[in-house]
Formats: C-alpha cells, structure tokens, sequence
C-alpha cells in the first residue's frame, strides 16, 4: 500500500450531506457490482447546481464516476470547474474499464471530494494522487458517520482486500430461548414472512452463501436470493468433506452457480458430481474441509461477504475457529423447549470461555427482533488497514 495521502482542504458546509448522498447511491449497486466496490458519484456543476448522478454497475460495465458524467453529458449539462462527491477513491487503474480519475480529469472538475480512500494496492491514493496532479482539488473526509457509512458498505471489499479473505456473516433465525428447529428438525418456519424477506435482502448483499452437507441433506435449501430483486444470484456454497451432495439437491439448479468444498473424496463421488458443482479440495489437519483455507479461496474468487446458512456443527466450527465476523439473528416470540441450539459450542466450565459480542443494531421486523452483532475488536484490522491506504 502506499502512503495515506493528505486530507486536502477542509470540508465545506455541504459537503458531508453530498457524501451522504453519494453513499445512498452506491447502496444501489447491491446485488449489482460485485466483487466490485459499491461506489456513488454526484456531479455539480461550477456554479453548484446538480448535473449528474450514478453507482457502479455490474463487471466491466461503468463505474459511479463515469455514470454521473453520463447523466450530465445526456442532459446536456457541463461540468467543468465542478465537483464530484464519491463514495470511495476514483479508480487508477486500467482494469476491465479505464480508470476513473482520468474521466473526472478528462471532464474538467476543479474539485473531488473523496469519503474514503481505497486500500486496494492498485490504487491506495493513487487516483488522488493523479487527481491533485491534475490540477484538481482533492479533500478526504475526516473519520465521521459518512466515512463510517461507507466503510459499512464495503465492508466485504475491505475486508478481502486488507485480510484476503471475506467477510463473514452467520444468520440465524431462533426462537426466544435460542431454538433453531425441533428435537426432529423441523423449522419451517420459526419466523415470519417478514423477516424471510429481510434475510433474502442480506443474502443479496454476499457474493457467496454457505452451509453444511447436514443442511443440504435435511432441508434441501435453494439458497438463492428469490424475495427481494436482485441482479446477479450468490455463489452457493457447501462444506461436504466426503461429497455427500446428491445431485438432485437444489442448491445446485439453476440459478447460479454452486461450489462444493471437501477432504478428498473418493474419486467415484468426484465423478458423480463434477458435471453439477465446481468442486475443490481443500483438506485441513483434521482430515475436513479447512474452513480458513476455504475462506482464503472464496476471497481469490472475488468473494467480499460471506453469508452462512447452517446447523449448529458448522456454526460452532466457524465461532470456534474466530471466523465470524458478524451475526445475523432473528428471534420469533416464540418459546419451543427442547431443540437444536444455534451453535454447538462448550460445554464451558467458566463464563471467561464464552464467545463475547457486542450489538451494533437491533430493529423489529414484523412480528420478529432482527439483532446484529459483532465480536470485540472486530474491525481493528478495518482501522489499521485504512489508516495505512
């Protein structure tokens, strides 16, 4: 990474709503861009009028800069002496698409104002840098709730490109005391409509979804995003160290696309499978699937979050491992009594052993309580990261 660069100028009285804005926007690149950032841009022109608008769109298509000149050259509106609001740092490379600092220097911004800098090594300040070479005034907002916003939306890109390796969001749907099913597994449904839609809204956000072979074996999920509109389908992914996976299982129809991880199977079961999922070994010591191998993988596969939908042995082994980043819970006002638990953690013999969480939002969502919650410290390695881009 390169060297943080300068702040710039302070920030004038409009600008952290525009940054606001241009987060708003790129919140509509979700289920659209991935494993591209999600990235707003709003163009005013030099005398502050608004010109144009725009987020990323899907893999080698625009990015927000180059939409919100799009916007403007159609309403023949010119931009030059303006300014650009931007979610995260102008790109400056030439990867599927030309980079986007150039565009705003092609287009004659006399300013940039830039909510966060992209850690990604092929950028880390360059575009900045490119910018203020250009002639163009360039301000970096202060940590603040904007910058904060736009760290949420890109948490997943953040978190593959500073720890190689997704981020990791464990749903759970409960009863009041912490049943996810009944002694004979049956869960449908614990919560209501309401809250199945809001779970489908979290798996649009994943470039991935996991579960275990104990799921696919006794809920044959589909696994893909179905409730809300999305424009492109999770990779579906199962942990099956022996390729127990029948070929008839849903998760592995159309649409998109499944990937089955295991310890080396048998080469029959390896034959069975090879025409329906991309199937990849990856073995740990204890003779499973290595689960921080797995995520590694899903990272170089341009996977940013992870969104687990599992039993509680897979659960626990992910808590174990200090994989999870986040959890994802849903209580339905329900008491079931004796049943599957959310994680087959312990037994424990002091509370110093328990796995600690502090929660980062809770919200009703129709008859149901949505809770959100991260374990300590997680994002120290989000601070680090960024105060080094």
């Amino acid at each position: 990474m390169t060297v943080a660069p300068p702040p710039g100028a302070a920030l004038q009285p409009n600008d952290e709503v525009l940054l606001a804005r241009a987060n708003e926007l790129a919140a509509g690149a979700i289920g659209l861009s991935e494993p591209n950032p999600r990235v707003g841009c709003v163009l005013h022109t030099a005398d502050g009028r608004l010109a144009g608008e725009g987020f990323t769109q899907q893999v080698g298509g625009p990015h927000a800069e180059v939409m919100a000149l799009r916007a403007a050259a159609a309403a023949g509106i010119d931009v030059q002496g303006g300014t650009a609001w931007v979610s995260l740092e102008p790109c400056a490379h030439h990867g599927r698409t030309p980079p986007c600092c150039d565009a705003l220097i092609g287009a004659g911004l006399a300013r940039v104002v830039v909510a966060m800098v992209d850690p990604f090594p092929q950028v880390a300040g360059l575009g900045i840098a490119r910018l203020r070479a250009a002639g163009i005034d360039v301000t970096v907002a202060p940590p603040g709730p904007v910058v904060t916003a736009a760290c949420e939306l890109n948490i997943g890109f953040l978190s593959r490109v500073l720890r190689q390796r997704p981020w990791v969001r464990l749903k759970i749907a409960a009863s009041l005391d912490g049943r996810t099913a009944l002694p004979n597994g049956v869960s449908q449904w614990i919560t209501g409509a309401e809250a199945r839609a809001d779970g489908h809204a979290w798996r649009r956000r994943a470039g991935a979804v996991l579960t275990g072979i104990g799921t696919v074996l006794s809920d044959d999920p589909r696994l893909d995003v179905r409730k809300v509109p999305t424009h492109v389908q999770p990779l579906r992914v199962v942990v099956d160290s022996m390729l127990q996976t029948p070929p008839s299982a849903r998760l592995l129809q159309a649409p998109g696309q499944a990937l089955i991880a295991h310890a080396g199977a048998p080469a029959a079961r390896i034959e069975v499978l090879s025409g329906d999922a991309h199937l990849v070994a990856i073995t740990g010591s204890n003779g499973q699937v290595d689960l921080a191998g797995l995520l590694v993988h899903l990272a170089r596969l341009g996977v940013n979050e992870l969104h687990v939908e599992a039993g509680a042995k897979l659960n626990a082994a992910l808590l174990q491992a200090n994989l999870v980043d986040e959890l994802l819970v849903y209580l339905a006002p329900t008491l079931l009594g004796d049943g599957r638990s959310m994680a087959s953690l312990g037994p424990f013999n002091a509370l110093a052993q328990a796995k600690g969480f502090e929660f980062t939002d809770v919200a009703r969502v129709g008859d149901d309580l949505r809770l959100v919650a991260r374990p300590i410290q997680t994002t120290s390695w989000l601070r680090r990261g960024l105060a080094s881009a």
